[in-house]
């Protein structure tokens, strides 16, 4: 059998919740994300919480709640302590998005979930790798490789490739193709035939036809700016980190071009220290980032029409006017987005402009899905200052509490002395008094009487026997983080008002399409292309959805798709078999390798034995070897050739799909890697043109691109 690979989604199949799979390979497990939804509900958690203890590694793929907001509720309360892996960008924006979350919600109710000391634990030790870097598993997961590779929807986020004995397993969901402001697509379109690809069917039934880039932020910003323009006020809700970057470059660029003078604010509880960390992330970006970078140092996230703010009296400083605000969070249950929300909706001249589809049951999506005018009813909370007796009340229990802590502490140190003290009755030190001696002289006790005993020390050091007199010493152990101390929230109390708004006017259609005058611009792009594989396994997505692109992958693309429920498992172990064999120190003797790139090939014929362990071996056969037709080795990109040949004075054009090479050669490959079927394909490249000198050179060329063994 091949190697063993199972399956096992634990929330985030036919439907939109959050996303987390359980993959098995050889009986390692991997735990693939950790998200929660943005109303934190514990419920969705109950089946990470059965297979927690089983858990061997976790892999993270990208910097948002619906990825990895559980992690830290899960770490504590599922006793989860297996290593976790993920890119650089994720690592910390996907920890500015949780500290996010947390104090949004700490402002306004007693959320008790996780704490920021939580969300520090469980993202210490993450261990962080680069793109398309090749991670050895050790111990148990001996034999098993991970690597990320870009997936172009988030900074950072990850397409996970997981390899054992030359099997692929592959992990992407929410990739994008399109190369955008900040990003460069993805590379799924690279892999060949993995043994297993798993992705969503998230965008499946979004059949609007792809806009170009310009086009998009040119609509994008003209129902801004109209909004603007006829003295309102603008209100993005959106993520921490995520694809807000994308939406500040877009406006950025645009003030920049026809110099807006309305103000930009983007409002997070975050929002300094997310813009600090993505200026140090332009490696993770687009070529045109890197590049712009690279020949001008201008870094193209010093942005100079936008302001950042990290509370709400900041905004309220702000000048009288239309202004823009991207504020946190996009569901606008939590947050500044939904204080301004409320604040402004009931003004019809005010726009409020989704960028994304909103997650199910939040108000967000209540408002995509039936758009105003309507009423809608919101809860208000927010805390107030404790004044007169509940002040009293709430002072004298703090005052309580603490004295029950100092007890509790004073008598776990007495204990922990007592328990490391242990007296060497045969110590012969004339010097020192043996404190637990209950049997000393009256001389011995000295002046103080019973009551007390003296220590006399002789020299600089205390004796192990003795109790060293000294001064109390406590340690402060207040709590500090990115931020400074850790404050105490709980000086505050919650009152709830609730608000009926008569009539609720966002400008734009709140549908999801991308028609003329739209207010949702879903800014990710529909997966148009499954790779040619063996198996696929089809998560994340409305039940819809999935069954739609189920179907249709079974149709056109490969005869194995599954799309299986929580908790159920399926196995989609490969049907071929892999041997490890020892090559000999004979057959090796008289092998002569070729370099091909950063590898050495060779032919080796050879016949199969046993080592005196009982191992397979590779031993030089005993008869001469059969001849064999020659095998040309390596893979020609016809880009690459075409500079190759430029170097070498050739003048060389692409013309309908051919290379044309001079004035009477052509090359055109034909037979990708690409068929229907999870075939793999005969790749050939066809040489054309006259019996000329031209021709030999250009095939001379050809053939020094390959290795003939």
């Amino acid at each position: 059998m091949g190697t063993s690979v199972k399956v096992t989604p634990l929330g985030g199949v036919y439907n939109e919740n959050p996303l987390s799979y359980l993959v098995s390979i050889d009986g390692f497990n991997f735990l693939i994300d950790c998200g929660w939804n943005d109303l934190f509900d514990p419920s969705l958690l109950q089946p990470l919480s059965r297979v927690a203890s089983t858990i061997d590694a976790v892999l993270l793929s990208h910097p948002d709640t619906l990825h990895l907001g559980a992690l830290p509720y899960a770490m504590k309360q599922f006793g989860i302590s297996a290593p976790v892996y993920s890119t650089e960008p994720v690592y910390k924006l996907g920890l500015l998005t949780m500290y996010d979350q947390y104090l949004s919600r700490k402002q306004a109710s007693e959320f008790d979930l996780f704490t920021l000391d939580d969300i520090d634990s469980a993202f210490q030790n993450v261990t962080r790798l680069t793109y398309s870097q090749n991670y050895h598993l050790s111990g148990k997961g001996e034999g098993i490789v991970i690597a990320p590779h870009a997936a172009g929807h988030l900074l950072g986020s990850t397409v996970w490739k997981i390899t054992k004995d030359g099997e692929d397993v592959i992990y992407a969901v929410d990739f994008n193709r399109r190369k955008e402001k900040h990003l460069n697509g993805t590379v799924l379109e690279s892999f060949v035939r993995p043994a297993v690809l798993i992705t969503d069917a998230y965008n499946a039934l979004n059949n609007q036809p792809p806009k170009q880039q310009k086009q998009r932020d040119k609509d994008f910003v003209d129902t801004i700016s109209k909004t603007l323009e006829a003295g309102g006020n603008v209100l993005l809700p959106v993520d921490t980190a995520g694809r807000v970057l994308e939406l500040l470059l877009v406006l950025e660029e645009h003030w920049s071009l026809k110099s807006f003078n309305f103000p930009i604010f983007f409002l997070t509880c975050v929002a300094s220290s997310t813009m600090d960390y993505v200026k140090s992330f332009l490696e993770w970006m687009s070529d045109a980032i890197a590049k712009s970078f690279e020949t001008s140092r201008d870094n193209a996230f010093l942005l100079k029409h936008v302001t950042l703010l990290i509370s709400k009296n900041e905004l309220v400083k702000a000048p009288d006017g239309p202004k823009i605000v991207l504020a946190s969070m996009a569901i606008l249950e939590a947050g500044f987005s939904h204080d301004i929300f409320v604040q402004w909706a009931a003004d019809v001249k005010n726009l409020v402009l989704f960028t994304e589809r909103g997650q199910f049951g939040t108000l967000t999506r209540v408002l995509q899905a039936d758009p105003p005018p309507k009423a809608v009813k919101v809860t208000m909370s927010r805390r107030v200052p404790l004044v007169g007796k509940e002040l009293i009340a709430y002072e004298d229990e703090q005052s309580r509490l603490k004295k029950e802590e100092y007890l509790k502490a004073s008598l776990m140190k007495e204990e922990e002395s007592k328990a490391s003290y242990v007296p060497d009755i045969n110590s012969s030190d004339p010097m020192v008094i043996d404190t637990n001696n209950k049997h000393h002289s009256v001389d011995g006790l000295g002046q103080h009487g019973s009551g007390y005993r003296d220590i006399l020390i002789d020299g600089f050091m205390p004796s192990s026997t003795s109790v060293a007199p000294m001064f109390p010493f406590y340690e402060n152990t207040s709590d500090w983080d990115d931020f400074g101390e850790v404050i105490n929230p709980d000086d505050y109390v919650i009152k709830d008002e609730d608000m009926d708004q008569a009539a609720m006017h966002i400008g734009g259609d709140m549908d999801g399409k991308l028609d003329e005058g739209s207010a949702s611009l879903i800014l990710d792009t529909t997966p148009s292309k499954v790779i040619t594989n063996e198996l696929t396994i089809l998560v994340h997505g409305s039940a819809e959805a999935t069954e739609h692109l189920k179907q249709h992958c079974l149709k056109h693309v490969c005869p194995h798709v599954y799309a299986p429920q929580i908790e159920e498992t399926i196995d989609v172990t490969s049907d071929l078999c892999a041997y490890k064999v020892q090559l000999s120190e004979k057959l090796m003797s008289n092998v002569l390798f070729k370099k091909l790139g950063d590898y050495e090939i060779a032919w080796v014929d050879a016949e199969v034995g046993k080592t005196e362990n009982d191992m397979l071996s590779l031993l030089p056969i005993s008869t001469p070897a059969p001849p064999h037709k020659s095998v040309v080795v390596g893979d020609l990109k016809m880009a690459d050739f075409k500079q190759f040949l430029a170097s070498k004075g050739v003048k060389v054009e692409f013309a309908g799909g051919a290379l044309r090479c001079g004035e009477y050669v052509t090359l055109r490959k034909v037979g990708f890697a690409s068929q229907k079927g999870g075939g793999s394909g005969t790749q050939q490249i066809i040489i054309e043109g006259p019996s000329c000198e031209d021709y030999y050179k250009i095939r001379d060329y050809l053939y020094s691109q390959f290795y003939l063994l």
